[in-house]
């Protein structure tokens, strides 16, 4: 029995072996992991960490926005905007389906972030102060989420890959929104000039912090590019989100609020001023300016739609005894 049990575990070491070395070899192949592939179980846990925050940002995302549907100033804006909101839901739903095909449900991933033991995005606990908030956000922060998200086109694991090929097409429109909506302000009487770039003044350097910490200071950046599911650095993203915004920006008129920043000939990169990392960290802590309000709205959603989803599950179970009995 004991020679059995020790053959029975050296077979299944050899077989995961087998398994890492073809697993290994996708990635050095630039190919595509598929959910019934075998994968380390490492690999697993950080894909269900990532796509989770991705799928609760996009959800939690859709709160800041949704507070401006009946002030927008105007009908055109006020569908515009709807369509917007209703993209970032649908955003949401495709990656909870994505990060589904891992083994881990739906319901669990909402519990995890109705429980604060999940995360979402820092830049959505930021409160929306002026309809111009409406066009820094699409500018800004949908424009550093394409700059984020485009490479994961190509990430390894493929249902992710496949998620974001239309997340992203949706969220290069809400880019040109918003700065559609920054430009006819800076258009504008003083007062929405003045208004345009004081949201920009509050938007930037949350913005530049959604890529992440610096890459020393990045705990999970590594491995995830190793994998293939990332294939630039926070800090290579971040620099590229700049150099897309210093152009932008002057077609704008608008200023970029950073005394520091200077193109550096040497690099042939735009270095920036001090990001004020403390705060990054304080609002991930839960601390920041609407963190609680953000997380009781969605606990207050979650139990008013509870029959909704209770309901839809016993339709479910009606249909499925209904079809047996007739097979």
């Amino acid at each position: 029995m004991a020679t059995a049990s020790a053959d029975s575990r050296a077979d299944s070491t050899a077989d995961s072996t087998a398994e890492q070395r073809q697993f290994d070899a996708l990635l050095k192949a630039d190919g595509r992991i598929e959910p019934r592939d075998w994968m380390p179980a490492n690999y697993r846990k950080t894909l269900i960490r990532q796509m989770g925050q991705h799928a609760h940002s996009e959800i939690i995302g859709m709160q800041p926005e949704a507070n401006w549907i009946t002030r927008a100033p105007s009908l055109k804006r006020k569908a515009i905007l709807m369509a917007k909101v209703q993209d970032e839901a649908g955003h949401g739903l495709y990656l909870y389906s994505a990060t589904e095909t891992l083994g881990i449900t739906r319901d669990e991933m909402m519990d995890q972030l109705i429980a604060g033991t999940a995360r979402y995005s820092s830049i959505f606990n930021y409160p929306t102060l002026s309809w111009a908030d409406m066009g820094a956000i699409g500018w800004l922060v949908d424009g550093a989420a394409i700059c984020n998200q485009v490479p994961l086109c190509r990430a390894s694991y493929a249902p992710y890959a496949r998620a974001m090929v239309r997340i992203c097409k949706e969220e290069s429109f809400h880019q040109r929104q918003g700065f559609e909506i920054l430009l006819e302000l800076m258009h504008g009487t003083d007062a929405q000039r003045k208004m345009a770039q004081d949201s920009v003044n509050r938007w930037y350097w949350p913005s530049l912090m959604m890529f992440g910490p610096p890459d020393g200071d990045s705990p999970n950046s590594a491995q995830s590019m190793a994998w293939n599911i990332k294939r630039f650095s926070n800090d290579e993203l971040r620099e590229r989100f700049v150099g897309m915004l210093v152009p932008q920006a002057e077609v704008l008129g608008i200023t970029l609020p950073d005394p520091d920043l200077r193109w550096n000939e040497e690099r042939g990169a735009w270095d920036i001023g001090e990001i004020d990392w403390a705060e990054f960290h304080e609002v991930l802590a839960g601390r920041g300016p609407c963190n609680a309000q953000r997380m009781q709205r969605r606990r207050d959603a979650h139990e008013d739609g509870r029959w909704v989803r209770e309901a839809a599950a016993e339709y479910a179970r009606k249909q499925a005894e209904s079809a047996e009995v007739a097979a």
